[in-house]
């Protein structure tokens, strides 16, 4: 029969639809849950700054070893070797005289870091380690010097021997009333005053006491002790008053 094709009775009709009939499917395929995309970054974030982390503490490891090892393996090389005085007496108003027999008063010393020793006039071989200490240990700041002025108290009235007086007219010697310089200064438990160097600040306080036994193989922790006392001092205390103190004797 005309316009009939006998294979089209029989092919089912599904298999003659073309592709681009199929119906279209309405399913919802699964999308990326948003929190879980935010967690996964957060994540991810996470991970590259520790990464960071961990790089940086690598590149500053020989600097925080440097910091731990100075300050906490090795605190001692932090403290002063003077002892530090909590009260801190002020100069006592007494009055004094200079070798020539002026009066002065004791509080006229105020205006600059003082290196302090005392002992009888006669300076036995004590005194005489403390003077030569003094003068040392002053010479040894360089321009700083001018800061600090060495001072000798004698608490009698025994002649200064001849061969001391070239120390005793390089320093402040002042004859001052052994009672007045037993009220102001203390030595530690177990020595007499003449067994320590004491250190007074420019406003006439004293504030540190050497051990006693110092000597030049130990004179070195004094001097840094000073060190860093004037440069503490530095916004506050100037220098120039050496002349001042050489006007005193």
């Amino acid at each position: 029969m005309s316009g009939f094709n006998s294979s089209d009775a029989f092919t089912p009709a599904a298999a003659q639809r073309s592709p681009r009939d199929e119906p279209l499917s309405f399913a919802v395929h699964s999308l990326p849950d948003p929190a879980q995309s935010r967690t996964q970054q957060a994540l991810l974030a996470r991970r590259g700054r520790l990464k960071m982390l961990a790089v940086l503490l690598v590149c500053a490891a020989p600097v925080l070893a440097s910091y731990f090892t100075y300050y906490v393996l090795r605190p001692t090389q932090q403290r002063s070797y003077g002892e530090l005085i909590a009260e801190q007496p002020g100069l006592p108003d007494v009055q004094a005289l200079t070798l020539n027999g002026r009066s002065v008063n004791l509080n006229s010393l105020k205006g600059q870091w003082l290196l302090l020793s005392t002992s009888a006039g006669d300076c036995g071989p004590r005194c005489q380690d403390h003077l030569y200490l003094q003068r040392q240990l002053r010479e040894t700041l360089g321009r700083e010097k001018d800061r600090l002025d060495w001072v000798w108290l004698i608490h009698d009235q025994q002649p200064v021997p001849a061969k001391i007086l070239p120390a005793a007219e390089q320093a402040t010697t002042l004859r001052v009333p052994a009672a007045a310089i037993g009220h102001w200064l203390r030595p530690e438990a177990g020595h007499a005053l003449d067994d320590h160097l004491y250190v007074v600040d420019p406003q006439g306080h004293w504030m540190m006491r050497f051990p006693a036994g110092m000597n030049q193989a130990t004179a070195g922790k004094a001097r840094r002790d000073l060190e860093r006392l004037l440069r503490a001092s530095a916004s506050w205390d100037e220098a120039g008053r050496a002349t001042a103190a050489t006007e005193r004797k």
